[in-house]
């Protein structure tokens, strides 16, 4: 159902308190002409009412040749404040940065962040920002998880159709999106609710079957024609077997014509209960990102390219995160995911009953 810009008004007021905005902080909305103009309104007008210095940076629209269509994460790495060092410093002068253009996977995104700006992505529908509005719990949970998460030494996946995926840990940090950024230096996005690390370099192995039913980011796509196997060999995807969305996979990946694409990179499980799997059948393409796809309670999301954003070697623009139904993970074989219900107990939640 559609958002008031009243109602969106007062979610970002709750986010940006979430956010530790009052008036002693300044905020920077960054926007351009394709930004949801109903949140960049909503974003500047909460945080006047809160007491913070408000000020938008816009900045042309940017487009690399070699994306196709017009997904905000179909190409990553290249913005249009890359080469625009006054836009960066305009932002990094900001307490708080309220991002509707998308600066994820740049190297500028991460020159802001470790200057002690704060960061907010939301790129989403107020509709969808709307239904999971972050809360205290949400970061409970996610925190609860990252605990565990921080502990292990190897990760490991199963499913019924035949996944068996492990990973050695350590080597770069857990990340945690909860919807809101509440300390210097933290980028977060507004929907979210799951966590996720990189494997060791070179120790990803072992066989991932995509479901019907799972999806591939970011195009959007439920798997309906048959499972999709990805053999993985140290580090890398060597082979993609199947029907339909494999083809569409393997010449999507050849397209971009750079080996670093098919790395595994983050790996984690999603903690949100108000994000749902069936979300994205609701949606035209464009209308969205896909945060339900990525946090829905219980998932395993798994990526390709890119790990520049926690220091690591590959910075290739094409990045696809896949969330997958059904699956148990483990945590130095100790299960936080049991056939797609969390059972972690602090990460948990206790859950209705479903009619099977």
């Amino acid at each position: 159902m559609p958002v008031s810009h009243a109602e969106l008004t007062q979610m970002f007021e709750h986010v940006l308190k979430l956010s530790k905005i009052d008036e002693t902080q300044s905020v920077a909305v960054l926007k351009s002409h394709y930004s949801n103009q109903m949140t960049v309104a909503a974003a500047m007008e909460a945080a006047q009412r809160l007491g913070a210095k408000v000020y938008g940076v816009e900045l042309p629209a940017f487009n690399h040749k070699t994306a196709m269509g017009n997904d905000l994460t179909a190409y990553v790495g290249h913005t249009a404040l890359t080469g625009h060092p006054a836009g960066q410093e305009a932002l990094m002068a900001a307490d708080l940065v309220v991002d509707t253009m998308m600066l994820l996977h740049s190297p500028e995104q991460e020159a802001i962040l470790k200057s002690g700006t704060r960061m907010l992505l939301a790129v989403e529908p107020p509709e969808m920002l709307a239904r999971m509005l972050p809360t205290e719990d949400d970061k409970r949970r996610v925190v609860a998880a990252q605990k565990v998460f921080e502990k292990a030494k190897r990760f490991k996946v199963t499913s019924a159709k035949g996944t068996e995926f492990t990973a050695e840990l350590g080597q770069y940090p857990v990340v945690t999106e909860y919807g809101f950024s509440d300390e210097a230096g933290r980028w977060d996005h507004w929907p979210s609710g799951f966590l996720f690390s990189w494997p060791n370099e070179g120790s990803a192995q072992g066989r991932l079957v995509l479901d019907i039913g799972d999806i591939l980011l970011p195009f959007k796509m439920y798997i309906r024609d048959e499972p999709v196997t990805l053999e993985i060999r140290d580090g890398f995807i060597t082979e993609i077997k199947g029907g339909f969305e494999a083809e569409y996979l393997r010449d999507y990946m050849a397209y971009f014509k750079d080996p670093e694409v098919y790395a595994i990179s983050h790996i984690g499980w999603g903690l949100q209960p108000r994000a749902h799997w069936t979300a994205q059948g609701l949606h035209d393409k464009n209308d969205a990102i896909g945060m339900d796809a990525r946090a829905f309670y219980g998932n395993f999301l798994f990526s390709t390219g890119p790990n520049t954003e926690v220091g690591g070697p590959r910075n290739t623009p094409c990045h696809m995160d896949i969330p997958m139904r059904n699956c148990s993970v483990y945590l130095d074989d100790q299960p936080v995911v049991v056939d797609g219900d969390v059972v972690a107990p602090e990460a948990s939640i206790v859950r209705r009953s479903e009619p099977r």
